[in-house]
């Protein structure tokens, strides 16, 4: 076979656990950067091809946008599993190796603790590449830009901001640890490619939230602001620019959307596959 069955791919997270729990905190850090770089490409790309899709001023169609939008943002997990970064997202699944006592506590939050600090660094960097020194988001895609973060931002919604978000963000990151599991568990790179395009797409696709992800679309978002054009081209009233900032980043989106995607990768995806696959095998093997 060209992939791992699941009880081999379950087993197969235990040890890569374990490397990831042992890596030095400086090598995390870069590593980490690394993958915030490459979300935030697949960010960006994104949000140009979410520029322009209206028929006389009016949104048109939507469903076939998002999935355009969701495939180019597949691009991020590719360059993060196959040159190889650290994604904290996906490290969700260190929980694997956790339950089976492989990995202390410490060697976990060490790795968390760096690869999380990488990759808000390497997002916001890459942010500030984009807007401030390449100047590509002086126009439409800076109103893109604009309007995807004012949109993560905003407290306006029915069912409240940060409730409805926690459930986006558990969805993301159930769908994004199954795509790096997929990836893992192919044995060539055409299969990883396949394997992680299909979720991506379908998360993004279906509105949910990561973490990682936010960490550049707001930031870009709020660096917009500073490019006339982008802010007339928005639509966007003060009111609403205003409340686009670097404390309603937090308040409202990320730290909802971090633990949101801590439990659906971490625990939904990660320790259900070691209940299932890897608990009590080790025993029963001897």
């Amino acid at each position: 076979m060209n992939f791992m069955a699941p009880a081999d791919l379950s087993k197969a997270l235990v040890g890569i656990g374990e490397k990831k729990a042992a890596g030095t905190a400086g090598k995390l850090l870069l590593l980490g950067i690394l993958a915030g770089v490459f979300i935030g490409f697949a960010a960006h790309l994104a949000t140009v091809v979410g520029t322009g899709w209206s028929i006389g001023g009016e949104p048109a169609l939507f469903g076939l946008k998002k999935f355009f939008i969701g495939g180019v943002f597949s691009v991020g997990l590719m360059l993060v599993m196959i040159p190889g970064s650290e994604l904290w997202t996906g490290n969700c699944l260190l929980g694997v190796a956790l339950a089976e006592k492989k990995i202390g506590f410490a060697g976990l939050a060490k790795n968390w603790f760096f690869v999380y600090l990488g990759n808000l660094i390497g997002s916001v960097l890459l942010a500030i590449m984009i807007a401030k020194f390449s100047c590509l988001l002086d126009g439409n895609v800076g109103a893109t830009a604009i309007k995807i973060a004012s949109a993560k931002v905003s407290s306006v919604q029915p069912t409240g901001h940060n409730f409805a978000y926690f459930f986006r963000a558990i969805c993301c990151n159930w769908i994004v640890c199954l795509a790096v599991m997929m990836a893992v568990a192919s044995k060539d790179i055409g299969g990883k490619v396949l394997a992680i395009f299909f979720p991506i797409m379908a998360f993004v696709t279906s509105g949910f939230e990561h973490s990682i992800a936010n960490m550049y679309f707001i930031p870009a978002g709020i660096f917009a602001k500073g490019f006339d054009k982008a802010v007339v081209a928005s639509g966007k009233t003060p009111e609403l620019l205003g409340a686009l900032n670097w404390t309603t980043m937090w308040t409202n989106n990320i730290i909802t959307v971090t633990l949101g995607n801590f439990v659906g990768g971490f625990i939904l995806c990660g320790l259900v596959y070691w209940f299932i696959y890897v608990r009590g095998s080790e025993k029963a093997a001897k």
